[in-house]
């Protein structure tokens, strides 16, 4: 039985793959048949240029910089210690206002005597100072917009087989134009 059992599976085996390989095709409508891609009608060819004409675009441009300029300025320098100044006039004030007053009247005569010994005393002090003018330089950075022309593209003007076409590329393609043909049925 087993004799037999192998030759009925290698037909059935060659039957079946008969079998797939007639399941590709299916009757249907005239055309390409199911191993046709979608650039069977498709070819290359090469078109001459006739005219090519560049389209301009304007474009926005930002430029940023630095901006600098001179302002005048007014110093003050000191020749001493206004404070220290302050400080000495207040005790030599209060050391004289005290021999001053007698009684109740040399505390009174102390504290005015210091007041105005450390009003005299600052006084001095800051009449040492100088002022003077000079200038700073100071910068800013600013930005200076303008707008440029730049080409976008180009208008191609091409003959095909007698025919003339125009498109627009974004590149300007020389003498001759490598062209994509497609061919379907009009309805």
């Amino acid at each position: 039985m087993s004799r037999l059992l192998i030759p009925a599976l290698i037909l059935a085996l060659f039957a079946t793959g008969v079998s797939a390989q007639d399941g590709r095709y299916v009757p249907g409508p005239p055309g390409p048949g199911p191993s046709a891609g979608p650039d069977d009608n498709t070819h290359y060819g090469w078109a001459d240029v006739l005219r090519v004409d560049p389209v301009y675009g304007v474009a926005r441009v930002e430029t940023p910089r630095q901006e600098c300029y001179d302002q005048p300025v007014v110093r003050r320098e000191s020749s001493g210690n206004s404070t220290a100044g302050t400080i000495l006039g207040a005790v030599v004030g209060g050391v004289l206002g005290n021999t001053v007053g007698k009684g109740d009247g040399r505390k009174a005569a102390t504290v005015v005597g210091a007041v105005a010994g450390g009003a005299v005393g600052n006084g001095i002090a800051r009449n040492g100072d100088r002022t003077y003018e000079s200038t700073e330089t100071r910068c800013r950075d600013v930005s200076t917009v303008s707008e440029q022309r730049r080409i976008a593209g180009y208008d191609v003007e091409y003959r095909y087989r007698g025919e003339v076409y125009v498109s627009r590329l974004n590149y300007d393609p020389g003498e001759r134009l490598r062209v994509r043909v497609s061919v379907a049925p009009a309805d």
